[in-house]
This record gives C-alpha cells, sequence and structure tokens, in this order.
C-alpha cells in the first residue's frame, strides 16, 4: 500500500524547511514596508484581502501569485518581496490570502481566488498572468479550467509543484482538516477538468521533489496537452523562490508570450 502521508510530506525531506516562513515572513515584512497598496478587499471575509505592487510606469499587466501551506496554512504577508521578480520586468504583482481550511472548504477556496484575480484585474489594465504554489499551484490550474474566471484576460498560468489530483488525498490525515469525500476531490481535481481553450499553461516541478508531486506535474501535462518543467537541483521550497529574481527561468515562463 501506498503510505500517502509519506508521499505529500515535503518538509520532512528538505532540511531546514522549518525555518523558511520565518526567513520569506522577514522577507516579505521588509519589501512591504517600502512598497505596495495593502489589504485590498476582494470579499467580505476576513481574509479576503489583497496586497499590490506596481513597477515604475505604467504595468505591462497583471500577475497574482496563489500561495500554498496545504490549504491550511500561511497567507499573503510571506511573499512580498516576490514582487521584486514580475516588477523588474514591468508587470504588477497581487498577492491574495483566503480562507483556509478547516473553516473553508476546497469549494470556497476556488470560488474566493475566482473573486481575488477578477478583482485584482480590475486594478491593473493589460493581460492577467497566475503563478500558484503547492496548494495554490492546485488553485491556479483550478482557474486555467474550461470554468475559470477572466475569459477574455487571463492568458496564460504556471502551476508550481501543484496537486492536480485530489483524490490520494482522501487516504491522508490531511482531510482530517480537508473534509474531502469523493464527490468533492472529484469536482476541484483540474485533471478531471478540460482546460479552457486558448489559455496556456505551463506545469514546474523541482527535479528533486517528492516523487508524487513529480507525477501529478507530468499526470497533468499529459492530460492537458501542455509543457511541464522538471527543474534540477530543485526541491519543493527552493523552486519557487525563483520568482523574485529577474531572468531566472520559471519568472521568464511566466511573463513570456
Amino acid at each position: 500500500m501506498i503510505d500517502w502521508d509519506d508521499a505529500f510530506d515535503n518538509s520532512t525531506y528538505v532540511p531546514g524547511s522549518d525555518q523558511l516562513a520565518d526567513r520569506w515572513g522577514g522577507q516579505a515584512a521588509a519589501y512591504r514596508a517600502t512598497a505596495g497598496e495593502l489589504d485590498l478587499p476582494y470579499e467580505a471575509g476576513a481574509r479576503n484581502r489583497f496586497d499590490l505592487f506596481r513597477p515604475k510606469g505604467a504595468p505591462k499587466g497583471l500577475v497574482v501569485f496563489i500561495h500554498g501551506g496545504y490549504w491550511q496554512m500561511l497567507d499573503k504577508s510571506f511573499w512580498s518581496h516576490f514582487a521584486a521578480g514580475p516588477l523588474s520586468q514591468g508587470w504588477a504583482l497581487a498577492i491574495p490570502s483566503y480562507t483556509l481550511a478547516p473553516e473553508a472548504r476546497l469549494g470556497q477556496m476556488v470560488s474566493e481566488i475566482a473573486a481575488a484575480v477578477t478583482e485584482a484585474a480590475n486594478h491593473v489594465a493589460g493581460p492577467v498572468r497566475m503563478i500558484g504554489h503547492s496548494a495554490g499551484g492546485h488553485l491556479v490550474s483550478r482557474m486555467a479550467c474550461s470554468d475559470g474566471p477572466l475569459q477574455d484576460r487571463l492568458d496564460k498560468v504556471v502551476s508550481v509543484s501543484g496537486i492536480h489530483d485530489l483524490r490520494p488525498l482522501l487516504g491522508t490525515k490531511m482531510n482530517d482538516t480537508l473534509h474531502l469525500d469523493a464527490a468533492k476531490a472529484e469536482a476541484q481535481s483540474p485533471v478531471l477538468h478540460p482546460k479552457r481553450e486558448g489559455l496556456n499553461a505551463t506545469f514546474w516541478v523541482g527535479a528533486l521533489e517528492r516523487p508524487e508531486l513529480i507525477r501529478q506535474t507530468r499526470l497533468i501535462a499529459e492530460k492537458w496537452q501542455c509543457p511541464n518543467v522538471f527543474e534540477p537541483d530543485q526541491d519543493h521550497f527552493s523552486v519557487v523562490e525563483a520568482i523574485s529574481r529577474p531572468g531566472s527561468p520559471l519568472l521568464t515562463e511566466l511573463l513570456k508570450d
């Protein structure tokens, strides 16, 4: 039998991962102290807020970053410094928080992210790109499905280390918090939905990640017939930091036409 708890256990297999939240939070707070329009509302919930960072001059478009944390941890305040990458290339960046489990079920989170990207797009003209990591990778893939938002403006998503088939989560302790059943897991699994026609999607994962995350990436890339990248020497956490670095392969993929 597959030990699904172990299959999705990213932190144990990355030395020093328990220190990352503090490091990212400190970097984000320092960046946020000098830039950004903070706590803009998109719905009425306590966590229904996003931060918006703009480049100098008129933005080329909007990037929306959706954070991970297995749908039950973290918020927008850990990632502000990621704006340095998109802003260096002339793009604005929005980072929303969303209601987490167990307060919210995944269907509510999907609805909130759709509302967040729609409202953020009201603040910035031009094309919209989405990038998400881990659970956020699932959520941006869900936005790329045929029933996703901004059909006229969302033209590309990059899912980093995403989970695209939720059915294995039914066999994890994590599901004590997520409260998925078979029907909900199927309804919110991007791999079981068609991709929206005309939208570009790329699936990205660190080559040093857990085999299940690599399998999930390959699975949806094959189903949707989209590019997938297995980035050498990157683990589940290091792979996403490249968003903040001008010229990184990940950022280049996100912003290229």
